[in-house]
């Protein structure tokens, strides 16, 4: 028998979090699987605290993809909020699985997906900036 969405991955895909774009953002990343035809564009806006220390202070996503693809992009956006650039890095598949309860072994390249959109948003800023 098929392995069921959780309660958090629907509640997730029904009501995504972060979903839009953000106009002039800092960083964007989009990543795609040919395989499966999902694309994600992470838009990320990226400012700085009083210690100087980088932080994303806005976060969105656009997701054309099944409801794993949507209900991971959404919690990636969750997780990265607020946080250092230095830690928004490291959030990783594992981390958005179980943030969401689990998900079915055939949509676990899902949250891989969703985790490398916000890495490449990242190093898009960081791109941006060297050339400032």
């Amino acid at each position: 028998m098929a392995q069921m969405y959780t309660k958090k991955v629907i509640e997730h895909f029904t009501n995504p979090k972060n979903m839009g774009q953000i106009k002039n953002p800092s960083g964007t990343g989009t990543v795609g699987n040919p395989v499966c035809g999902d694309i994600m564009k992470v838009y990320i806006k990226v400012k700085k605290n009083k210690q100087g220390e980088e932080y994303i202070d806005d976060i969105k996503f656009q997701t054309l993809g099944c409801g794993a693809a949507i209900a991971t992009s959404s919690v990636v956006t969750e997780l990265a909020k607020g946080k250092k650039l230095k830690n928004a890095t490291k959030i990783s598949k594992k981390e958005i699985t179980k943030e969401l309860g689990g998900l079915p072994p055939q949509k676990l390249h899902c949250s891989l997906l969703a985790d490398r959109a916000l890495v490449k948003a990242i190093d898009n800023y960081h791109q941006k900036i060297k050339k400032k």
